[in-house]
């Protein structure tokens, strides 16, 4: 498989097989031009903060329409990377052909070292959700409430209830400051739920995990028993089987979306085109729903997440502008809420 990794984690990653595009889902049709030029290329290295298991599907399904391309990742979480992707720029060093970061805001800072791109699907996208015009979004994840089913048998029935007695001792979460999925989530509970919402929670004194992946695996161990974790992050464990069950809440579905760029420096620009197109398109989009969990930026999902129907939980997304304003405080008065150290 064309596949190599730069930075490695430890444990094996077993790579599902992807399931063939669903028929009414238009087939992305990329320009020979770019398919020639993508050859001539041979690959990209992607710098990313997305879940490592969860680029590698979705690598592995992009190598099924286009095996040429040899796609080598550098997986770091968002605030490592954000700093690689500094240092790099300022030695003139840069390395990434594709970056795909969970903070848009952090790549808007940078707006000038990405290359003016728009995927051919451009107006396709919900506008507000588009970080710059040379930064897209190419992954949007939504919040959910999960629980290890042979430990809980009382549905929970919203964000309320993981803010209850009903469930103390049980209730796990993924700092606030992990990055722009938990961020979000932190500033939907103070805008949605109300100022009280931290203090609730906080008194049933669930316990902190440092990204969403580690506290899916928590679940899924049975240290925790219930808690609210990005749904791409349960979601392809409880596809493999885990005892997993999971809910979006009437409330809201606090959503965030990653940007993803081509630098002006990159080296191989034509075949991180191709893969970003693919991603941004109704098939790569479809895939991204249907195998991993992710909602979608489109204004027309081109299919359904299960779970959710947006008529019912309303999708929110922050505001960016007030986001960048109220984070820093509002991240503080959190962290002393819950009695961490940052």
């Amino acid at each position: 498989m064309p596949i190599t990794r730069r930075h490695v984690l430890t444990g094996s990653v077993a790579l599902a097989a992807a399931a063939p595009a669903y028929a009414d889902i238009p087939r992305f049709e990329a320009s020979p031009a770019l398919i020639e030029a993508a050859k001539k290329d041979g690959g990209f290295v992607n710098y990313t903060a997305q879940i490592e298991n969860l680029e590698l599907e979705t690598i592995a399904a992009f190598n099924k329409r286009f095996p040429f391309v040899k796609v080598e990742i550098v997986h770091l979480p968002g605030g490592q990377l954000i700093e690689r992707i500094k240092a790099e720029i300022a030695a003139n060093k840069l390395v990434a052909d594709l970056i795909d970061h969970s903070e848009p805001s952090l790549l808007v800072a940078i707006e000038n070292a990405f290359r003016p791109y728009a995927p051919p699907n451009a107006a396709d996208y919900i506008p507000e959700a588009v970080a710059s015009p040379r930064i897209w979004p190419r992954l949007t994840a939504g919040t959910c409430i999960c629980w290890n089913s042979e430990l809980i048998k009382d549905r929970p029935s919203g964000w309320w209830d993981i803010a209850s007695p009903r469930y103390a001792g049980q209730v796990g979460m993924p700092s606030g400051y992990t990055g722009g999925s938990t961020w979000v989530w932190v500033m939907f509970q103070r805008k949605v739920l109300g100022e009280e919402y931290w203090a609730k929670q906080a008194a049933i004194k669930p316990r902190i995990y440092p990204t969403n992946a580690v506290t899916a695996d928590a679940l899924v161990r049975g240290e925790i028993a219930i808690a609210p974790v990005s749904f791409p992050a349960i979601f392809p464990k409880k596809r493999d089987g885990a005892p997993l069950d999971y809910m979006f809440p009437k409330e809201g579905v606090p959503s965030f979306t990653f940007a993803a760029g081509i630098p002006v420096t990159a080296k191989r620009p034509a075949a991180a085109q191709l893969y970003l197109d693919w991603c941004l398109s109704a098939e790569g989009q479809g895939m991204l729903i249907r195998d991993l969990g992710h909602l979608t930026a489109l204004k027309v999902p081109p299919v359904a997440t299960p779970g959710l129907d947006p008529a019912v939980q309303k999708i929110w997304f922050a505001d960016r502008a007030e986001s960048d304003r109220v984070r820093n405080p509002w991240l503080a008065e959190w962290s002393k809420t819950f009695g961490l150290r940052q």
